[in-house]
């Protein structure tokens, strides 16, 4: 028999959470990032879930490929562009849009034979110092880039470092709208801003975590109020119990130490399968209807959990380690993380239900 842990991605649920981001929105349209293959829900599996999309956003071109094979005929958006002069022939081949944020690409877009000019997201760095072009040097790459054959459209995108503080986008945009006389279309709302800032929302947003359940803040609480729901629920059962006394240790390093008899059960889930080894005793495993929580070391293939409360807890009762009733945020919040890292680090090992 295989092992019991599994996950299940909730289709009907990445339905709910698109349709929540669409009331939050207005007229904008909506580009469903896909990265990390889906956040680690897997593009294969999710797509069409999320196929009213107006567009899909990822990563490199193997994951725009994918969705090309997979039959999706809309826009899709490389966020970081293209990493090779040669990447331009698969971005024609494949009609892809590409953001553009370093003057070798310019060249690189001016230079290459492609069977019909390509759709451009200039990117401006308005603050995060991470990729594009400073407020000096915009307005310049707007017109060669605009003047070039290769070229259909462009458009202004950006992206928030703090979106999801109360005053985060103000020194943003401040820079963003010095550009708003050359009426670009424009993209810079992420999914803290989808939330948080209605007035980023312009012509496209990039919803990313939002539509996976989990919250761009990383707590949940912060997106509690808008009834978005897990897209992802890890799961597993209960392989041993034990009943120990006071001043007995637990797993690796003995890190936990009761100071009262306890009932502790052991459960089919490790670090091996994407759990984070870092998650400290006290972090919250859902069981039979309530919380319970970790005990001592999380190993490789196996964690240990407090049900001394929890009697009707036996052998083969279902865990569940996040999901639909254990907000993915709470355990990474537990563990000093964040959701993202949580659902992109499911292990290949997991079976996954869809």
């Amino acid at each position: 028999m295989p092992r019991p842990i599994r996950a299940v991605i909730h289709q009907h649920n990445l339905e709910h959470n698109l349709a929540v981001i669409r009331q939050k929105i207005g007229q904008s349209k909506i580009w469903s990032v896909m990265k990390a293959d889906g956040y680690g829900h897997g593009i294969k599996r999710i797509w069409r879930g999320l196929k009213t999309s107006d567009g899909f956003a990822v990563l490199d071109l193997h994951e725009a490929i994918l969705l090309r094979e997979e039959g999706w005929q809309g826009p899709i958006l490389l966020l970081e562009g293209f990493f090779q002069r040669d990447d331009l022939s698969m971005i024609d081949q494949y009609q892809l849009t590409t953001s553009v944020h370093s003057y070798w690409q310019l060249t690189a877009i001016e230079q290459a034979t492609l069977s019909r000019p390509i759709s451009v997201y200039i990117k401006l760095n308005s603050g995060m110092n991470r990729l594009g072009f400073s407020v000096d040097e915009y307005a310049d790459v707007v017109s060669q880039l605009t003047h070039m054959a290769n070229v259909a459209d462009v458009t202004l995108m950006s992206h928030f470092a703090n979106s999801d503080w109360v005053e985060g986008t103000h020194a943003p945009l401040e820079k963003i709208q010095q550009f708003s006389a050359l009426s670009l279309p424009t993209c810079i709302a992420n999914s803290g801003a989808v939330l948080w800032h209605q007035n980023t929302h312009y012509d496209w947003v990039r919803a990313g975590i939002v539509l996976y359940g989990a919250s761009p803040s990383g707590k949940w609480a912060d997106i509690a109020e808008y009834g978005l729901k897990a897209a992802m629920t890890l799961q597993s059962e209960i392989i041993a119990i034990h009943e120990i006394e006071s001043g007995q240790s637990i797993g690796y390093g003995s890190k936990f130490t009761s100071v009262k008899p306890m009932r502790i059960a052991t459960v089919a889930c490790g670090y091996a399968d994407g759990y984070p080894r870092h998650a400290p005793t006290g972090t919250p495993v859902w069981c039979l209807g309530q919380r319970c929580h970790l005990l001592g070391a999380v190993s490789m293939d196996m964690l240990t959990i407090d049900i001394s409360d929890c009697p009707n807890a036996k052998i083969g009762t279902q865990v569940e380690l996040w999901g639909e009733n254990l907000p993915v945020d709470d355990v990474a919040q537990s563990a000093g993380t964040i959701g993202y890292e949580l659902l992109c680090a499911l292990a290949r090992r997991v079976p996954i239900d869809f």
